[in-house]
């Protein structure tokens, strides 16, 4: 008897397992493309933006995929090792020249900021095939109760990155290229 009834969520969990490899694969393949990763991650946005435009509600679920976009950002922004933590553990950030360099660490990854912000915008889509969840509210309520905690949120969190001088983004950054050698460029001439 033990064996009725065992093989019938076997081809079920060999399809999850399958598809499961299959979607890590491509999520690997994805990693180095980050343009076009983006890209994507607007195209669901945008298909996301223009139904509930047509649809004209789903304002909550939009309201709640926007704060949860704005935290996701608090955590882009962040870095891994909060400053203001470790100044009561006694370690910080480097102040002088002497001191040891510490290079920006993010406390949330960019591959992984990506795929919360695609995977939630593909949760909201889905949400709005539900009509329960399409609750008649005022919408400019919500969109200035949003504006004005991005505000607040962001104001803090540049505050924060003043006070503990350190920039999230590498853009104005000097790059090092390292030198080429004048005794390969000698060797090659000779």
């Amino acid at each position: 008897m033990e064996g009725v009834g065992d093989d019938s969520g076997a081809p079920i969990a060999k399809w999850r397992s399958d598809f499961s490899r299959a979607f890590q694969y491509c999520l690997d393949r994805s990693t180095p493309h980050t343009m076009r990763r983006w890209l994507g991650t607007l195209a669901v946005a945008m298909i996301y933006v223009l139904r509930v435009y047509h649809l004209q509600g789903f304002y909550v679920v939009s309201y709640g995929l926007g704060i949860y976009i704005l935290n996701l950002l608090i955590g882009f922004l962040s870095p891994k090792d909060d400053p203001e933590l470790e100044a009561l553990d006694g370690a910080s950030l480097p102040t002088k020249g002497s001191d040891e360099f510490r290079p920006f660490i993010r406390r949330l990854p960019e591959f992984r900021f990506w795929y919360a912000i695609t995977k939630a915008f593909v949760v909201a889509f889905l949400l709005t095939f539900f009509s329960v969840l399409d609750v008649p509210v005022f919408w400019p309520i919500l969109l200035c109760y949003w504006i004005v905690l991005f505000v607040l949120t962001m104001k803090r969190q540049i505050l924060h990155m003043v006070k503990y001088k350190y920039v999230p983004f590498n853009i104005g950054k000097q790059r090092y290229t390292g030198k080429k050698s004048s005794a390969i460029s000698s060797i090659a001439t000779d």
